[in-house]
């Protein structure tokens, strides 16, 4: 694996993931939970039960037969996957389409994977549902998602309390856009 990749957004494709998929994304959702979730999950779960975990959501996700209220999108470069988004659309009569996980690799942060995921999740979700906004929730103390999404035009309007994989309990912020094509135009010349 390479240490760095921080690669323009122009050398890495995006596209709908497959079942195929189901073992790199899983490992890869394991991966960034274990980084940014310390301290808001369980070391129990982040450390033994994380990876099986997340292979049965998404071999589940991945292996519906109607997968038409979702759509998960991969970033990928020679094969390997840098990051992915998924999405429930229709999810919130008020806010939309959730965005329910985004995650770049480590090595792939400050690429531009990230922020033309959002963009490609953006165009998705007004394809399907042209009137939709978009929303998601970050975790209280994942403060580099917080400013990721608020520097992309994220506003920050809702808290909820829930219990975290593992125990314990994780509060959490909703950031909506009502308008998704703010995500597409800020990638419109890359």
């Amino acid at each position: 694996m390479t240490d760095t990749i921080r690669q323009p957004v122009a050398e890495a494709s995006y596209r709908e993931a497959t079942a195929q998929n189901v073992e790199a994304i899983a490992a890869l959702h394991a991966d960034s939970w274990r980084s940014h979730y310390r301290g808001a999950y369980s070391d129990s779960f982040l450390d033994n039960d994380v990876a099986a975990d997340r292979l049965t959501v998404w071999t589940e996700r991945l292996n519906r037969a109607d997968r038409s209220n979702e759509c998960t999108i991969i970033a990928e470069c020679d094969g390997a996957i840098l990051g992915f988004a998924h999405t429930i659309l229709n999810a919130e009569p008020r806010w939309g389409a959730l965005l329910d996980n985004l995650h770049v690799r480590y090595d792939a942060k400050g690429s531009g994977v990230g922020t033309r995921l959002m963009a490609e999740t953006a165009r998705a979700v007004l394809e399907r549902t042209p009137s939709s906004g978009l929303y998601l929730w970050v975790l209280e103390g994942n403060t580099a998602a917080q400013a990721f999404y608020k520097a992309r035009g994220g506003e920050r309007v809702g808290t909820k309390s829930s219990e975290a994989p593992g125990g314990g309990t994780i509060v959490a912020f909703r950031y909506v856009w009502p308008d998704p094509s703010v995500l597409i135009d800020e990638t419109s010349s890359a």
